[in-house]
């Protein structure tokens, strides 16, 4: 798929406000294709402002019933969990449309790029990827970026979702997703491995997607820190390898380490960077992204610059705002790894943590609910609070063998304070209550991006709150 048959052709975009979904639309649209959608998350009105940002794109939005999907030129792009019975999908059969997966259609425009730059691992690739997109824009090379989280670097007030930029250079910069196996399309020039950990597959099946990407790279970038993408490391050509690593052997290493609440700085060769994101996991993924940018030949004075103004990610350890002396941040964190790295920033300062974390489907609590219990116990202290509502459930049919309730009582028998709270919004009023000056509140969750409007209702109560007392 070249950019020249891009132009003019016809997509549909079955779930077209997706994380993974609504990036790839701006893409086609901003590269001159014909871009439809629909959404289960419009036709229920929830956050109507990242389909006005959508329409203002040229993307034509639809009904989830069909009534989008008109002619057999239609292109019809789904996620591979879409049900057949969705009457998007009854349509796109009916008239016999040509069927893409989003990853099939990233796939395709990431390959077709002269310099494709992508972005694998457990955790930290949309930060990484967030990175790498402010070197190569900062230095000029206009880079084609496809992320799952919004840019904060490149959101504006007329562009408040921007997930994707749209660039007219070689570079297509794109996180990469393992946990469908959609992995095994992707042909990177060059390639970052930032770690394998639990998540969606076992190890064994994630160390053998991994294995694959890396080597079909003509560099690789990859996190030594980590044992199993360390070994993955050593079955690559010497040459073809840059290693990273905070503090051990490397040869890209950060020495000197200094945490701030909102910030950390280290030292890397001879200089020294401080970056606009708290936490060691940072300076891992900062990393990351300097060893990618020198690979695509951006100078490294240039790389280090980028990465001082880089801002971050909304979701990824976001300080919503302040009230009554409480910070309430809102983030990503929903496998064992990033709940971790999060609890872990969180305490290298003082300050009691109160913990929303809503379960972002009842298939992980299955899967992760002794490495998520363990995670927790861990990375709580004794005055911290846990709160788990129900988990996110946005219709389809869903075994609910392990619950909130059951996470809750797992983490309580270890000895960590935790409550299990099923509606949301007494979760969250729960914790307000309960908040005093010095206190951080986290609200932690995937795959639901109204958890942001909790975060901000959070704050509006602690403000009201504050105006009382």
């Amino acid at each position: 798929m070249h950019d020249g048959n891009i132009a003019n052709a016809r997509f549909f975009f079955v779930g077209v406000g997706g994380s993974g979904m609504m990036p790839l639309a701006m893409i086609l649209a901003g590269r001159g294709a014909i871009v439809a959608g629909s959404d289960r998350g419009l036709d229920q009105g929830r956050v109507p402002a990242k389909f006005d940002d959508l329409a203002t794109k040229g993307v034509a939005l639809f009904p989830q019933d069909g009534s989008g999907i008109v002619s057999p030129d239609q292109i019809v792009v789904a996620s591979a969990a879409v049900e057949a019975s969705v009457a998007d999908i009854v349509a796109a059969d009916r008239l016999g449309c040509r069927r893409m997966t989003r990853a099939e259609l990233n796939a395709a425009l990431f390959n077709a790029s002269r310099v494709p730059i992508g972005v694998a691992g457990t955790s930290g690739k949309s930060t990484v990827t967030g990175m790498i997109a402010r070197i190569l824009h900062d230095a000029g090379r206009d880079p084609t970026v496809m992320n799952g989280a919004v840019m904060k670097d490149f959101a504006r007030a007329d562009r408040p979702f921007a997930s994707a930029l749209v660039g007219s250079g070689d570079a297509y910069v794109s996180e990469v997703d393992e946990s469908d196996g959609s992995i095994a399309l992707y042909r990177p020039q060059i390639a970052v491995l930032n770690n394998v950990s639990l998540d969606h597959k076992s190890l064994d099946e994630l160390n053998a997607l991994f294995a694959a990407f890396i080597a079909a790279a003509g560099m690789a970038i990859v996190n030594v820190d980590n044992p199993d993408a360390a070994a993955l490391a050593m079955q690559l050509p010497r040459d073809r390898v840059t290693t990273f690593s905070l503090g051990g052997d490397a040869d890209l290493v950060a020495r000197d380490i200094a945490e701030e609440p909102f910030a950390i700085a280290f030292t890397l060769r001879d200089a020294r960077v401080r970056l606009q994101v708290p936490g060691r996991h940072n300076v891992s993924n900062a990393l990351a992204a300097i060893g990618a940018a020198l690979a695509a030949g951006v100078p490294f004075d240039a790389a280090i610059a980028a990465l001082a103004a880089y801002t971050g990610l909304k979701r990824r350890f976001d300080l919503v705002g302040t009230a009554g002396g409480v910070a309430v941040i809102d983030d990503f964190g929903h496998n064992p790894d990033k709940i971790a790295a999060t609890l872990a920033t969180l305490h290298a300062f003082p300050g009691r943590l109160l913990v929303l974390f809503q379960p972002h489907g009842y298939g992980p609590l299955k899967a992760m609910r002794r490495e998520l219990v363990d995670t927790f116990v861990r990375g709580l202290d004794r005055d911290d609070l846990l709160v788990l509502p129900d988990p996110v459930y946005q219709g389809g049919t869903v075994s609910r063998e392990v619950t909130s309730a059951d996470i809750v009582a797992d983490v309580a028998a270890a000895g960590a304070a935790a409550r299990h709270v099923p509606d949301r919004a007494a979760a969250a009023a729960h914790l307000t209550a309960q908040a005093r000056s010095g206190d951080r509140i986290v609200v932690m969750g995937a795959r639901d991006d109204t958890l942001p409007l909790l975060a901000a209702e959070m704050v509006a109560q602690l403000a009201a709150r504050d105006k009382v007392a």
